[in-house]
């Protein structure tokens, strides 16, 4: 399998592995699909905790004291609940729901945050949009039972649960760009065109939208002793060979 490190900063990386017969144009959809789930619930993991602390969000101030649905912002007459907990931001209600539902919560969100750190890049372990979707789907059934009536469509929780959260602009499946060693991967070939039929090519890459300037190069950087990304030279064997001699072997973005 190739190993492609998708490395969009330093925080919002993964690895994702395909066969070197793939063609371009699925593996640009499945690297898409993977960075929005992975900065998804980089999100979910922020707001998921202050909701777990001090409830939902409180409905937004349109200047006037006066909420988009009608509602009075500034109202304090609503009963406090019985796990009720101020939120020193003053965004959320502080209406928390049961301690043992909340750190249920919490332990949820920790284990998909763990699932897309930066740390699975130094692991070696791939994300799998599987997995990622079982993680969101996790998410939302402990945030069911926390909260049963339901969420307000303004939290920020239940607009990323639901896709409606109003984040960073995400790449669009059907135009985003893969750049590699300064080239873009085109989509009507297929992977092993650019990179070459050995399936244990690794290589830097970078999502793009279509109409921006190219990406800029990974720095060049000696090899770490395991041989871990090579270019396409890394197809052939004198390359290969290299690697085990000790030759350092230069990454490319």
């Amino acid at each position: 399998m190739v190993q492609i490190h998708v490395k969009q900063s330093e925080e919002r990386q993964f690895l994702y592995e395909c066969p070197a017969t793939q063609s371009v144009d699925t593996v640009i959809r499945d690297v898409v699909s993977i960075h929005s789930l992975q900065t998804r619930i980089q999100y979910l993991y922020i707001e998921g905790e202050q909701l777990s602390l001090y409830g939902p969000a409180k409905p937004h101030d349109n200047g006037e004291g006066q909420t988009p649905e009608g509602e009075d912002a500034s109202s304090s007459s609503k009963i406090r609940g019985p796990y009720y907990n101020e939120d020193p931001s003053g965004k959320r209600t502080g209406d928390a729901c049961n301690a043992k539902f909340a750190e249920a919560l919490r332990r949820t969100l920790s284990e998909a945050e763990a699932y897309v750190s930066k740390n699975q890049v130094l692991q070696k372990i791939p994300l799998e949009l599987g997995v990622l979707k079982d993680h969101v789907l996790n998410i939302n059934g402990a945030v069911m039972i926390c909260y049963p009536m339901g969420l307000p469509n303004y939290d920020p929780v239940q607009q990323l649960l639901c896709g409606t959260f109003k984040g960073e602009e995400p790449f669009d499946p059907d135009t985003a760009q893969l750049w590699w060693a300064g080239k873009e991967l085109m989509r009507d070939k297929k992977l092993c065109d650019h990179t070459g039929k050995n399936e244990k090519t690794k290589i830097i890459a970078k999502l793009q939208a279509r109409g921006r300037d190219p990406p800029p190069r990974e720095p060049k950087l000696d090899d770490n002793g395991d041989g871990l990304y090579m270019n396409s030279s890394s197809a052939n064997p004198k390359a290969m060979k290299s690697q085990f001699q000790g030759m350092p072997v230069i990454r490319y973005g």
